[in-house]
């Protein structure tokens, strides 16, 4: 029996018409299809911790977890997310009322979003975005103005008149993303207190997404937005266990913030997933106890295979942007002879037998993105290795 369909309009919700299937799962098909090494999609190809690990299946043996847990999240996890603020940042928050455990960053955005903006509300991002950013936009009714992060010096910079002008007084909300996903850019201090200044002078509210926090290198240093002057009252900070552990399958992520934003995403929350990850919340609530050598030694081998890729990137001939947190790498393809990085990333696992994504995805202005591919780093260092060898068939 044919599906019964209107042809007056179109099945899919008009605010999600221009999303298609993510390139994600594009890129990780074709890596599939053709047997070619995935620096595309940002997962770790290894397990995190074994002791996180297994305090999660001692979680599942002990039946904590197993039902539906408490739907801000299980008091174990919460209050280790803000025992890790407070350590970390000096962010002292209640865990009872100012922290809320998501089904991963992803629908933390979703649910701030869906929370705080209403149709006609304007909120600014910083582009190149991740792109569920748009979608979660669109879902709320709002209208994304994108600030462009723009290659400067071998980086990508903040142009910090052009966000100022970006506000309107339609603006709701500045969604501010570093360590930047995918640029590899932390925003100094410099910048921050900039961006912090202009919301307490126009009143704006601020999502921020740290969830590469963990994963800063050499002299750059991650400072939360929330720390600033007036800030610790409009900003919603987003964190997640799947960066920092490479447990990305268990999608454990959260929000902090004031009562009142908090207990305003509380109530979107709780109509997208209500509750997920049960016996994971426990194993991460440990994981976040974890002695600073972890840390350190995580950022430091991911140091060293950003050098690796970046290295074997440059002599494959691309020009390689310098990675400040992330654990991904930008490029222009344009050195190579290429303008396009959607045909080239299409063509590449072929001519090279290795997968990455076209930047473009991530803007809104597509030509500005055009020549920018992105590799991801997580990986196994004999895989990057491998991966940077055939990669030096470019050159040839």
């Amino acid at each position: 029996m044919a599906a019964m369909t209107s042809s007056a309009r179109p099945l899919l919700n008009r605010r999600l018409a221009e999303f298609g299937t993510t390139i994600f799962a594009e890129m990780s098909a074709l890596a599939v299809r053709t047997g070619a090494i995935n620096l595309g999609q940002g997962f770790p190809d290894t397990d995190g911790p074994e002791e996180v690990r297994e305090a999660a299946v001692r979680a599942l043996r002990d039946g904590r977890g197993n039902q539906y847990p408490p739907g801000p999240g299980v008091p174990e996890l919460r209050a280790a997310v803000a025992a890790h603020q407070e350590r970390r940042y000096g962010l002292a928050y209640d865990p009872d009322t100012e922290v809320l455990v998501t089904a991963g960053a992803t629908e933390a955005i979703a649910a701030c979003l869906l929370a705080l903006v209403e149709p006609g509300d304007e909120v600014v991002a910083l582009e190149p975005y991740y792109d569920s950013y748009a979608a979660c936009v669109a879902m709320a009714g709002g209208r994304r103005v994108p600030v462009t992060l723009r290659p400067h010096e071998g980086t990508f910079r903040l142009d910090l008149d052009e966000l100022r002008d970006a506000v309107t007084d339609r603006t709701r909300l500045l969604l501010i993303n570093t360590p930047h996903n995918p640029t590899g850019t932390v925003l100094t201090r410099a910048e921050l207190t900039a961006i912090a200044e202009l919301a307490v002078e126009r009143d704006l509210l601020v999502v921020t997404d740290e969830v590469y926090e963990h994963l800063v290198f050499d002299d750059a240093e991650h400072v939360p937005l929330a720390t600033f002057p007036g800030m610790r009252e409009r900003t919603v900070s987003i964190g997640s266990a799947g960066k920092t552990f490479s447990f990305t399958g268990w999608k454990v992520g959260w929000v902090t913030g004031s009562r009142e934003l908090v207990g305003a995403v509380r109530s979107a929350k709780q109509f997208l997933t209500y509750v997920s990850s049960g016996p994971f919340q426990y194993a991460v609530a440990e994981a976040l106890a974890l002695p600073e050598s972890y840390f350190s030694a995580f950022r430091d081998d991911l140091r060293a295979k950003r050098d690796l890729l970046s290295a074997g990137l440059a002599d494959a001939g691309f020009s390689v942007f310098r990675t400040a947190g992330t654990y991904f790498v930008t490029t222009d393809v344009r050195p190579l002879g290429e303008t396009d990085g959607f045909a080239f990333c299409r063509a590449l696992p072929e001519r090279a037998g290795v997968v990455a994504v076209p930047n473009a995805v991530f803007y809104d202005d597509r030509e500005a993105g055009a020549p920018f591919v992105r590799f991801a780093f997580c990986k196994r260092k004999d895989v990057l290795e491998e991966a940077a060898e055939r990669l030096r068939r470019l050159a040839g």
